[in-house]
């Protein structure tokens, strides 16, 4: 997959976001001392039963490509002018 500008600190923004979603709802709660793999992976599934986000294949289906897909959908739900899409 083609890295995207600023993929880390999107993927920061997509675990924030992701998690209040998480939260809100009523999935869960994270742990301070979660790492950010389980978080990533809970994140990802949640949007998917959710269809917020399209599936990867199964064959696909690991922590890096989780990652990737996570800033893919935060970049496209920020504003145009947020400075991470700068």
């Amino acid at each position: 997959m083609k890295k995207i500008k600023n993929e880390g600190e999107l993927l920061k923004e997509a675990i924030r976001v992701g998690s209040r979603y998480f939260e809100a709802r009523g999935a869960g709660a994270f742990d301070n001392t979660d790492h950010a793999d389980i978080r990533v992976r809970a994140i990802y599934l949640l949007l998917v039963k959710d269809k917020v986000i399209q599936a990867l294949a199964s064959q696909d289906e690991n922590v890096q490509n989780m990652r990737h897909k996570l800033a893919i959908w935060i970049s496209k739900n920020l504003p145009a002018d947020h400075q991470l899409l700068q």
